[in-house]
């Protein structure tokens, strides 16, 4: 399906067939494209660039559809191997995690530091937390490959 030129986020590069690969939701997604452009909160003179997720009702594009900077999607990404990470020694504590230190990592960015840590203020977090690390590992081919492609272009780029 064509990502619309015609709205305020301007795509650049496009994957006009997510709806094919789009996880476990491949040929069954809303989601028709991902698209990497200028961004609709461009103001004059200033111009940032946006990853969005395009959704497609059936009858016309939808408000739910994402966009976000490049460097959200990147501390997103962060935030998904960090997790995987803890979630691979989970299996040591008694609720998949340390009540007494739930704070997973500090990754530093930007001369601070981003904490990835356990939600203990989530009142359900015991329950929570195993329906998570399930569904984790129930996704873990689909996560795993996307994670080995990535690291290919990434080693590829010199990274």
């Amino acid at each position: 399906m064509k990502i619309p030129t015609t709205l305020k986020h301007k795509p650049v590069v496009v994957s006009e067939n997510y709806e094919q690969v789009d996880g476990r939701f491949a040929r069954n997604t809303d989601a028709k494209g991902l698209s990497l452009g200028l961004a609709q909160w461009n103001d004059r003179g200033k111009i940032d660039i946006s990853a969005k997720v395009w959704r497609y009702t059936g009858e016309k594009w939808s408000r739910q559809s994402e966009e976000l900077p490049l460097h959200r999607v990147l501390d997103l990404s962060i935030l998904i191997c960090r997790a995987m990470a803890h979630f691979r020694e989970a299996y040591r504590y008694e609720h998949l995690y340390d009540p007494q230190e739930p704070v997973i990592d500090r990754v530093g960015l930007q001369g601070d530091a981003m904490t990835v840590a356990i939600c203990t203020d989530n009142e359900r977090i015991n329950e929570d937390i195993k329906l998570f690390y399930q569904a984790l590992s129930d996704d873990d081919e689909l996560i795993g490959e996307r994670l080995r492609t990535l690291s290919r272009i990434l080693k590829d780029m010199g990274y």
